[in-house]
């Protein structure tokens, strides 16, 4: 089942009177469960693409359908409802709230939430769940500030699953964090996809994108080519899957 369709999707600024086609009939679809990087050159229409398919950014042409639901013809409420309710943010700049607790930022989403009939209490302890599985509980109680790239990183991943979205959109998750930390947020990441949550998170980083079910590859806001990976089955098929797609896009002159 398909969970997201793209159509022919175009998006263009004007930027001091100059048409900028950012994405040109861009189509695609992601079906429900599988785990998809966007690759490409600086300035290629990465970032714009998840941004415009996530209802963040508007489009200018085109149909982008989420669950069926054609997101471009949805009004400022609806649209804020609907990546509220059904869908998970994670992005390279870990925004949280500077006046709350990890926790606290962790839970706003499932606090603000009007489909939410649950209590705080059963909120908090949903959050405390969360932090647990992805092994961060013990900095619940702390500001922001007083924690490492990659537990706050991690927090970003319980805030994006609080409201057990059915597609988490991911901007460089990692690109601001070490190789270690980079690598605990991609399992981490890869565990909530065998559970069943949809991902698509734009990287430029092939490790990253190694442990994706596919890869898109985009170029002046086309997208040239796509190369299916599979589902990963353990961490010794890593290397060789590394290789097998810097190898690909060597051909496409990455």
């Amino acid at each position: 089942m398909n969970i997201l369709e793209v159509k022919d999707l175009c998006k263009t600024y004007i930027v001091n009177k100059r048409q900028n086609n950012v994405l040109k009939n861009v189509s695609f679809t992601v079906e429900e469960g599988e785990m998809v990087a966007v690759m490409g050159p600086s300035g290629s229409g990465k970032s714009t693409l998840l941004y415009a398919v996530s209802g963040m950014d508007g489009i200018t042409a085109g149909e982008v359908l989420f669950c069926g639901r054609n997101i471009a013809k949805m009004g400022e409420r609806e649209l804020a409802d609907l990546r509220l309710d059904e869908m998970g943010f994670i992005f390279q700049q870990m925004y949280m709230l500077k006046n709350l607790t990890v926790l606290d930022n962790i839970i706003l989403p499932a606090v603000q939430s009007n489909k939410n009939t649950e209590t705080r209490k059963e909120i908090v302890r949903r959050g405390q769940d969360l932090m647990r599985k992805l092994g961060i509980i013990e900095i619940a109680d702390n500001d922001i500030n007083e924690v490492s790239g990659g537990q706050l990183q991690r927090a970003c991943i319980c805030r994006s699953m609080i409201n057990n979205p059915k597609m988490i959109f991911a901007d460089e998750p990692t690109g601001a964090l070490n190789r270690t930390s980079s690598d605990e947020v991609m399992e981490e990441l890869a565990k909530l996809n065998a559970d069943g949550t949809t991902v698509m998170l734009v990287t430029h980083d092939v490790k990253v994108a190694a442990k994706c079910t596919r890869v898109m590859y985009i170029v002046d806001g086309n997208i040239r080519d796509e190369y299916n990976l599979g589902r990963c089955e353990s961490n010794s098929q890593v290397r060789e899957r590394e290789r097998a797609l810097n190898n690909r896009l060597l051909e496409l002159g990455w």
